[in-house]
């Protein structure tokens, strides 16, 4: 009970102990009231910087996981051949003659693969063919400075094939199964023609650094889309 004003100033001195005494009691409680919500604050406080280290710790590990996955299982980009040719000697290269002219139908290629010669108006899209392609398309594509490989697909399968896709650039490159083939891996651009026995050769990408987009073909700043996709192409 508050004491009234009459009573905080009470003449008889032991009521005015009391009265004093009950005041220092009043604020005393006030005090600690108001101490016990502040730590009650403070307390609520460190609760929260607690959830929200545990939150911005876990959420770190998760980003730096996320990042280093993306290291880890990203595509690797594909290599890169410099356009142009610098006339290299590359062992193994047979070097032919072909003259360039559009003609309607089949073909009868002095090469098989054929390096170049009369083809299709309408050249092949670069890209990777899970089928065999038209010669007369794919010629028009080596016209325009694409590198034609050709695999054996009883022989190039599996892991093999994978190291074989593994060495082609992102453009003005066709990879197609090929029948017939005397070798397991030929690698054809205009003229010009490799012979290999695996993916691990090292002449890949050596023929592919020395021919892909040569300057040395009919047309050489032509394109290698925007024309036919042959049959399974991915």
């Amino acid at each position: 009970m508050t004491p009234t004003p009459s009573q905080r100033n009470s003449g008889n001195p032991a009521t005015q102990a009391q009265i004093n005494q009950t005041v220092k009691q009043q604020r005393e409680q006030k005090r600690q009231e108001k101490l016990a919500e502040y730590q009650k604050h403070l307390a609520k406080r460190r609760r929260s910087k607690i959830v929200w280290w545990s939150v911005g710790s876990t959420a770190a590990v998760v980003i730096v996981a996320l990042v280093a996955a993306s290291f880890i299982f990203a595509p690797q980009p594909a290599p890169k051949y410099t356009a142009g040719s610098d006339g290299a000697d590359i062992e193994g290269v047979a070097v032919y003659e072909n003259t360039t002219t559009h003609v309607e139908g089949s073909v009868a290629y002095p090469q098989s693969p054929p390096t170049g010669g009369p083809h299709n108006a309408v050249w092949l899209n670069c890209g990777i063919y899970t089928e065999p392609q038209q010669n007369e398309n794919a010629v028009h594509s080596l016209e325009h400075g694409a590198v034609w490989i050709t695999y054996d697909a009883s022989l190039v399968k599996g892991d093999e094939l994978d190291a074989l896709r593994a060495e082609l650039p992102s453009t003005y490159v066709v990879l197609s199964p090929y029948e017939g083939l005397d070798s397991p891996i030929v690698l054809s651009s205009w003229n010009h023609q490799l012979k290999v026995d695996s993916a691990d050769d090292a002449r890949i990408p050596q023929f592919l650094e020395e021919y892909w987009r040569s300057q040395d073909v009919p047309e050489p700043t032509a394109a290698c889309t925007g024309a036919l996709d042959g049959p399974g192409k991915l």
